[in-house]
């Protein structure tokens, strides 16, 4: 669904109005009572809520373990203070995905010390503010700043310290469905390339009779095949509850930079048109940068399989 979004040609920006709802609560689904799943996930589906996910943070970036926001224990609450940054729909949003440090760093060990809660979005409590960006402008993107949050303990998602394992649910499912995005957004940028490049004429004949011309294109459309491929297994692995890890960043790995090709493909395919904004290539490029900056960086992404897929030492 999240690929046919954006290869209608609503590229991110449509996909990223919807795929929230659809990866972020996962953890509920597969850890939440069913108290919560009945309090919490047919709002979601029918509408009626919209939720944003705020893991990130500005001075932890991908390095979860050290997040400093914080949720200190009171009765049967939590009060929670600190900061998340890029945390996409939370100007619209009125829940929140939010994982937070339950217990020091200092004083645990491994993934052990956070929490992960679903909360309601309490703007007397939290500030959003909104970060200009270079593209998918439609979706808003945020700083957000939590003061003294309080929190029902009923809206922790499992056990207190164990959030961590938890958000992988979240997070394996995001790479996956930001791949397919990807995919579906670098089709759409060939699919426009290809049809520029068969009508327009330049000495007598259509451009797309020139072989450098076709060969780029060509190349992207078996690259982008591969990338769907890969899409689709790292979704088979997670739907039969195998690990999926490796494959989840693959798959966005590739279909990132593929989708990346892909689009400048097409601009240089229109030549001078390909900057115009009549032609949308020029936007699908800008868009096109996300999936290759987020939800993780290719490098870190080169640095996971490294270590997990082929066992060699850790180097973050």
């Amino acid at each position: 669904m999240m690929q046919t979004i954006a290869q209608t040609g609503a590229g991110l920006s449509g996909a990223s109005a919807v795929h929230m709802n659809i990866f972020g609560l996962y953890p509920v689904v597969v850890f939440g009572t069913e108290e919560q799943k009945q309090r919490w996930l047919p709002r979601l589906v029918e509408g009626r809520d919209k939720a944003c996910f705020a893991v990130t943070e500005p001075n932890t970036g991908l390095n979860t373990l050290k997040l400093k926001t914080f949720a200190r224990r009171e009765g049967n609450e939590y009060i929670v203070s600190g900061q998340k940054v890029w945390i996409s729909t939370a100007q619209v949003a009125n829940k929140m995905l939010l994982l937070a440090r339950t217990t020091p760093a200092s004083e645990c060990k491994g993934t052990a010390g956070l929490s992960l809660f679903y909360i309601d979005l309490d703007r007397t409590a939290i500030e959003v503010r909104e970060i200009d960006k270079m593209g998918r402008k439609c979706v808003d993107s945020n700083q957000v700043f939590i003061d003294n949050l309080r929190i029902p303990s009923r809206d922790r998602i499992g056990e207190e310290g164990e959030g961590f394992k938890y958000i992988l649910h979240g997070m394996n499912p995001e790479r996956i469905l930001i791949a397919a995005e990807a995919v579906g957004l670098g089709k759409i940028a060939l699919s426009r390339g290809a049809h520029y490049a068969a009508e327009r004429n330049v000495f007598d004949r259509p451009i797309g009779t020139n072989q450098s011309i076709q060969h780029p294109l060509a190349k992207s459309w078996i690259e982008l095949q591969a990338a769907e491929l890969m899409v689709m297994k790292a979704a088979t692995l997670y739907d039969a509850g195998k690990n999926c890890a490796a494959e989840a960043n693959a798959a966005k790995y590739l279909a990132a930079e593929t989708c990346f090709r892909a689009c400048e493909n097409a601009i240089l395919t229109h030549g001078g048109m390909g900057y115009a904004k009549e032609y949308h290539v020029e936007r699908y490029m800008r868009e096109a940068w996300i999936p290759r900056l987020a939800p993780i960086s290719p490098q870190l992404i080169l640095c996971f399989i490294a270590e997990k897929a082929l066992g060699l030492p850790k180097s973050y």
